[in-house]
């Protein structure tokens, strides 16, 4: 399993480099759970990264906006990360979900075959009237995505992912995004005490920001360099 870890400027991505993470993603939380960063802000990162390991962007938790959303997936493969995560938020219905995916993937593929993208969508769905997680994995798989990501729209103090996904169920995405032969991330309010979990669920990906923060503060919180590490250690030892 790796660890991405979400940050919001340089300095965290600093932090997040020296401590151990597999993936550094880089997002705005003050716009939302995949809140999208200014484009100069992305692009130092992933020069100050240098390769060492991979990036990667959100564009935004997104209405039906296919155009401006292909163009802003297009926009964040242009600055060099390897992944490009895009939020289906303002979707409720199979085919709208598919053709904003769609047109995010095709954009970004176009020009940047390399670039992968994964489709997001929120474990929290039913009450922000967003499109159904079990969709997803085949919604994915037919626009040719890399990946889905499931993280949680609504961000408070005690709440988590499985607050509103049962394992059974997250268990049963992660077999069919498998059985598509792509990539399952998790995230929402996650910390070192889910990672066995995680692992026995066999979450490709586990996504990270609250958990390794000084306090448990989405938007004002700062990352905490001992919990990165703590957590780095955790999620790449034997269990």
């Amino acid at each position: 399993m790796k660890l991405l870890i979400s940050v919001a400027n340089l300095e965290e991505a600093s932090i997040v480099l020296k401590n151990g993470c597999d993936i550094i993603d880089i997002k705005n939380p003050k716009e939302g759970s995949l809140g999208a960063n200014h484009p100069k802000v992305i692009k130092e990162i992933i020069k100050y990264v240098d390769g060492r390991i991979e990036t990667s962007a959100t564009i935004g938790d997104l209405p039906y906006l296919p155009g401006t959303s292909s163009l802003a997936g297009l926009g964040a493969a242009t600055l060099g990360v390897d992944y490009v995560k895009a939020g289906l938020y303002g979707v409720i219905n199979y085919e709208d979900a598919y053709t904003l995916a769609k047109w995010i993937v095709s954009a970004v593929k176009e020009y940047y075959p390399k670039t992968k993208v994964i489709i997001c969508g929120y474990g929290d769905y039913l009450s922000i009237k967003s499109v159904n997680l079990l969709f997803l994995p085949k919604i994915a798989y037919k626009v040719e995505a890399d990946g889905v990501l499931i993280d949680l729209k609504t961000k408070s103090k005690n709440t988590n992912i499985f607050r509103y996904l049962d394992p059974s169920t997250i268990r049963k995405i992660v077999k069919e995004v498998h059985e598509y032969n792509m990539i399952f991330a998790l995230a929402g309010g996650l910390n070192i005490t889910h990672v066995n979990l995680l692992k026995n669920l066999n979450v490709d990906v586990m996504g990270v920001r609250r958990g390794v923060l000084h306090l448990n503060n989405w938007l004002y919180g700062s990352i905490s360099g001992k919990k990165v590490r703590e957590l780095y250690e955790k999620v790449h030892a034997d269990y």
